[in-house]
């Protein structure tokens, strides 16, 4: 990740690079034409509220949290699946690691199904798991989770277009107001190139900085891959923010 960065530039704040993230309206992606803005955009400073606003309590993450192999187990057993660790780092733009940050994390089961009421696959529920969990980056701004790898599925956008596994991402800052979503793919996975939802990205470096390497390293022996995705929050190689395309 530090490529991504200039040396002896602590403090200098960089614009964003828009060429480096998708436009807003594209038609591959069918949805995004009907939630692309008619005008221009206006750049407004953060609000009170947002600044002021309902935080986070480290007290409140339990020791689970992390795990979503076993933090919706309904009688004993562990979540179904490829059993995976991954971590990462929260940085800023200078590369500087980002400390106490609260990091989310959903995605669907191993058979691509997620829990919630209006999912339309007919993939099997896995009763001992939920899709969902949170973690804390430490002093040097490392998180990480254990987890299932989670399938493909298919959605209705172009009559025959699927989603690649993916684990969906999202970073607070000090406020939930203030909060960061991405998605996080797999190295190797040859549906990456095939999604319309990843298509929209222009720029192919783009699309790799959203893509784990895995990491025979850090595996748990006999147990679990492990896969490393670092976040970049702000500047000209800022991970893409689904939910600030604008810049953050």
């Amino acid at each position: 990740m530090t490529g991504h960065f200039l040396p002896g530039t602590d403090g200098v704040l960089f614009q964003r690079d828009r060429a480096w993230h998708p436009p807003a309206d594209t038609p591959g992606y069918k949805s995004s034409t009907l939630r692309a803005p008619r005008h221009s955009l206006l750049s407004f400073g953060p609000t009170r509220s947002e600044m002021a606003g309902p935080t986070f309590g480290h007290e409140r993450l339990g020791a689970l949290d992390n795990d979503l192999i076993r933090n919706f187990s309904q009688d004993g057993g562990d979540a179904i699946g490829q059993r995976l660790v991954v971590y990462g780092q929260v940085l800023d733009e200078n590369a500087r690691p980002v400390p106490g940050t609260l990091v989310e994390f959903w995605q669907a089961n191993a058979g691509g199904r997620y829990r919630h009421k209006k999912e339309g696959y007919v993939a099997a529920l896995d009763p001992n798991f939920g899709g969902f969990g949170r973690a804390i980056t430490d002093a040097q701004g490392f998180y990480h989770f254990r987890t299932v790898r989670p399938g493909a599925y298919p959605w209705p956008n172009g009559g025959n277009d699927w989603r690649p596994s993916h684990i969906h991402f999202s970073i607070f800052g000090h406020a939930f107001a203030q909060r960061l979503i991405t998605q996080m793919y797999f190295e190797g996975d040859p549906m990456i190139w095939q999604c319309p939802i990843v298509g929209t990205i222009p720029d192919r470096a783009a699309i790799e900085q959203l893509i784990a390497r895995l990491d025979r390293h850090n595996t748990t022996p006999m147990d679990a891959l492990a896969y490393r995705f670092d976040i970049v929050l702000r500047g000209r190689r800022s991970t893409m923010f689904e939910n600030r395309l604008e810049g953050n």
